[in-house]
């Protein structure tokens, strides 16, 4: 059948500080995923790690794990930055991606940085959500967050908000600048889409050292902000895991 492979995928296993266990592998075989849906999560990806890249340059003190935080940063910015469909259409595609982990990984690695998938599926749901009830509450409920938590979810953005809002507003402030610097190709999927990002990221924001967002190979699909390089760096494993990754029916 035309535009189906066999694809052997290493789930992401590199995290910022801490290395767990050799990373699982699965292999699918079926109809490749959406364009679309590999361009929303690469997006989604990027500013989890863009959400590295604050905390660590503007010295932001953490209450909880660091992984968390940059979650909610990138939901954050997704919600800031986008216009209404477009930021709806990458957090669906992201929550898919925690929902599918979530099914092939089975039991969660416990001592991981990051929280489960199914938690952070959730989590993903409710903010965005309470970024705006009235809009948005169907989604909330369309994705399964249950009656309990969508109570919670307006305060939980406000929360967030609160944390995050006068972080995001020092970048701002000085911008546009050129502070994000692009190192890579231009050929590929995920090299034009981070390259186009990084030209949008410096007329909304300013970091006060030069940062680096890089596309580049790592052996596996991955992602992760290097404090000491300053440097973030997007594998270009990425798009062929996503492509590939079985989604939930």
């Amino acid at each position: 059948m035309a535009g189906v492979a066999v694809v052997t995928v290493a789930l992401i296993g590199v995290e910022k500080y801490f290395t767990g266990p050799s990373t699982p592998v699965f292999d699918y075989s079926g109809e490749p995923n959406s364009d679309q849906f590999v361009h929303d999560n690469l997006l989604a990806t990027l500013y989890q790690e863009m959400g590295h890249a604050m905390i660590d340059q503007l010295e932001l003190p953490l209450l909880g794990q660091e992984e968390d935080a940059a979650d909610v940063a990138s939901v954050f910015l997704i919600d800031a930055l986008y216009e209404e469909e477009a930021a709806i259409e990458i957090t669906y595609a992201a929550a898919d991606m925690f929902l599918a982990l979530a099914k092939e990984t089975g039991e969660p690695y416990w001592a991981s940085t990051h929280g489960p998938d199914l938690q952070r599926y959730y989590n993903l749901a409710c903010l965005f959500a309470g970024a705006d009830m009235d809009a948005r509450a169907h989604i909330g409920e369309d994705l399964g967050v249950p009656e309990d938590r969508m109570s919670w979810c307006e305060a939980e953005f406000d929360a967030a908000k609160a944390s995050w809002g006068a972080a995001f507003e020092g970048l701002a402030k000085n911008a546009p600048a050129q502070s994000i610097a692009y190192d890579g190709g231009t050929e590929t999927l995920t090299e034009k889409l981070i390259m186009e990002e990084i030209g949008s990221l410096n007329e909304d924001f300013a970091f006060p050292n030069k940062l680096t967002v890089a596309v580049e190979e790592c052996g596996e699909p991955n992602a992760f902000y290097n404090p000491d390089e300053v440097r973030v760096v997007m594998c270009t494993e990425n798009a062929e895991w996503l492509r590939y990754l079985p989604l939930p029916e």
